[in-house]
């Protein structure tokens, strides 16, 4: 999208704020996303997607839901809302995909977490990762993860040979729980991938600091989507139409900028290199004196009955944890000769307290507390996962914080520009 050049014109004198470039050539992408799951966030953000649609070649549109019920049934239905508004659409702005070329693409992924080993079985959509990957391009394939890396971390166990074909923006941050063993299988085998782990980041799109009253969350559909089109009936729906839209980040740093380039500034934000991934291994219960850094991957190791009737790598424990948002339910995994192990990624600073039960008899039970910092990646550990040189992550600039989400501001401070850009397509919704 090509930003306007806004003129100022204040009494101490004339301030101009230059336009970000757009980008020139379509990206080719393919979008992995939980859509349909227990987070309605993603029906948005797939609203946003179609609506902008023309300006990439959409290779792939895979459902991944490694928590909830999601499946690719969603994608053709919001494809669908799409049909029916493809022709007001298409009076302004030419190049949009055909429907059918766009179901063609729509793949299902795993459903539920892997295990962890961070792999276990080929689905549809990890096999498509592969196959679109494997084109013959001088472009390279943006995959873009809107829930867990669970079907990427199979296409890349599969296939480990695309890593140099593909790049990669997840929005990780919550994700990163409900995908923590497929997460840790891909920085520990492939290193060298061109991959944005946006932990905090995107939370700027969805922040009403600073920002004009009719563009605040619970505004924005008031007065720009309702009786929108098919697309701004359904996006009612969710979140009884506030904004929320955390994965839209991802999209639109292609929209924007140099997507080759994460240190410049972008409509879905801009990054700096990190080279080592938190990694915190405890051998005990950890207690209150100890300290771990948010997003990071907290392994728990413990030693229990040996059974061989567990197969290995198998769930067969269960950790309750008690965090500011309620209690949640994580699988631990039987390693055989007596080990068991789970992990866990909190995504907020915090308090955790857990307790640790199974049916595997002999298991006793055990009970921990830990405290989560906010500095990201923090210090490096002997057990951190070492990175390549084309990792990159949230900017750690305290100035760049919004609220307490590191690196939000550089979303943020473009959220405006987005937001007035996406009310003129919703205008041409509302033409009879």
């Amino acid at each position: 999208m090509k930003k306007i050049v806004l003129l100022w014109l204040l009494s101490v004198g004339a301030v101009v704020l230059f336009a970000q470039k757009p980008v020139t050539v379509k990206p080719r992408l393919l979008i992995s996303t939980d859509i349909g799951g227990t987070d309605p966030d993603d029906n948005q953000s797939i609203t946003h997607y179609l609506m902008y649609s023309h300006l990439f070649e959409t290779e792939g549109l895979v459902s991944s839901p490694s928590y909830g019920q999601g499946s690719k049934k969603e994608l053709l239905r919001m494809i669908d809302l799409y049909e029916k508004d493809l022709p007001l659409l298409q009076k302004h702005q030419k190049g949009y995909p055909t429907p059918a070329s766009l179901k063609a693409v729509c793949k299902q992924g795993r459903s539920g977490a892997a295990p962890f080993a961070g792999y276990t079985t080929a689905t549809e959509g990890s096999n498509w990762i592969i196959t679109c990957a494997k084109k013959k391009s001088k472009l390279p394939l943006w995959v873009l993860v809107w829930g867990g890396l669970d079907d990427l971390a199979q296409a890349l166990h599969d296939a480990p040979e695309i890593q140099s074909n593909i790049k990669v923006y997840w929005i990780g941050g919550p994700n990163k729980k409900w995908s923590a063993n497929s997460y840790a299988y891909i920085v520990a085998n492939f290193p060298k991938l061109w991959f944005i782990e946006a932990n905090s980041s995107y939370d700027g799109f969805f922040s009403n600091n600073g920002v004009p009253d009719s563009l605040r969350n619970r505004n924005y559909y008031d007065r720009f989507i309702k009786a929108a089109g098919y697309l701004g009936k359904d996006y009612k729906n969710y979140y009884k139409g506030a904004i929320k839209m955390g994965d839209t980040p991802a999209l639109l740093y292609l929209m924007d900028g140099d997507p080759n380039n994460p240190y410049k500034e972008s409509w879905g934000g801009s990054f700096e290199k990190f080279t080592h991934s938190p990694r915190i291994v405890f051998n005990r219960n950890p207690t209150l004196a100890d300290t771990v850094t948010v997003y990071s991957v907290v392994e728990l190791h413990l030693k229990g009955p040996v059974d061989n009737n567990i197969p290995p790598d198998s769930a067969c424990f269960t950790m309750s944890v008690k965090a500011k948002i309620g209690e949640q339910k994580w699988a631990g995994f039987y390693l055989g000769n007596g080990d068991y192990v789970i992990r866990y990624c909190p995504k907020q600073t915090e308090m955790i307290t857990y307790s640790i039960t199974s049916p595997v008899k002999g298991f006793e039970e055990r009970n921990g507390q830990f405290v989560v910092d906010n500095v990201w990646p923090g210090k490096q550990r002997s057990t951190d996962y070492q990175l390549g040189a084309n990792w990159f992550t949230d900017r750690s600039d305290p100035k760049l914080f919004d609220d307490d989400s590191q690196g939000a501001q550089t979303v943020l401070k473009w959220r405006t520009d987005v937001l007035l850009d996406w009310a003129k397509r919703w205008k041409w919704l509302q033409e009879n």
